[in-house]
């Protein structure tokens, strides 16, 4: 996809990788919508230059407040990357419900709505595409983030229904997987981890050359792992 002249909503484009992919994406020329629900970075993405749409994608209505907030505009990009974890280890404590629920919400259900909620617009663009973020553990799941990996398990599974369901028309649909990112959601994390940076700069390589799949950083690895022995794969994950 040439990205220059593109209007691209990207979700969660106020902090960590999202707001180094809309600076990334700007510099090669896009029209950059970004969503956030912390008015400190709301306020710094604006004074970048970003226009900024507050929306908590955690809540429908947040999700029915963004579709109507964009409704008419022609957008020709939808990255989904606005996503959240929690702990969910029955080892250590009894899950908390309401954080599990806004997670399912933020994780799952909105990308899905926000697709279902712009696909007419998506389908009269010359060139459009879905970008759909979820993560290595969509592959194979730690042991202590289990409901993280469940939503992003099933991210996977709907995004790749939904690009042969889209395969005869001009609508890609990309799926990237990145690793443990240097991110907020990820400050307690002692492990190795990538730039936001980094990883930014890989979507956008692989929304140029229209892949199908972005397995960024050592998910490569997993990836090559899995291929040879899933159920190798699955235990070594499940170590964490």
């Amino acid at each position: 996809m040439k990205l220059e002249g593109k209007l691209v909503l990207l979700t969660g484009g106020t902090d960590g990788i999202g707001l180094r992919l809309a600076r990334q994406l700007r510099d090669k020329g896009a029209q950059v919508l970004v969503t956030g629900r912390t008015p400190e970075r709301i306020e710094a993405a604006k004074a970048e230059g970003f226009e900024v749409l507050a929306a908590d994608l955690a809540t429908p209505e947040g999700v029915s407040g963004l579709l109507s907030a964009v409704a008419g505009r022609p957008v020709d990009v939808l990255i989904n990357n606005a996503g959240m974890g929690v702990t969910h280890d029955y080892r250590t404590a009894i899950p908390d419900a309401a954080a599990d629920e806004r997670i399912l919400q933020l994780n799952v259900h909105a990308p899905i709505r926000l697709i279902a909620g712009l696909m007419e617009t998506l389908r009269g663009r010359p060139e459009a595409m879905i970008v759909n973020v979820t993560s290595g553990l969509a592959i194979a799941p730690n042991t202590g983030s289990a409901i993280y990996c469940a939503t992003k398990a099933a991210l996977r599974s709907y995004t790749m229904s939904l690009r042969k369901q889209l395969e005869h028309t001009r609508i890609h649909v990309l799926e990237v997987l990145p690793p443990v990112v240097d991110t907020a959601m990820t400050a307690d994390r002692t492990n190795k981890k990538l730039a936001p940076e980094a990883c930014a700069a890989e979507i956008v390589r692989a929304m140029e050359r229209n892949a199908d799949e972005a397995n960024v950083g050592q998910v490569k690895f997993l990836r090559r792992v899995y291929s040879i022995s899933p159920a190798l794969a699955r235990r070594i994950m499940l170590a964490f």
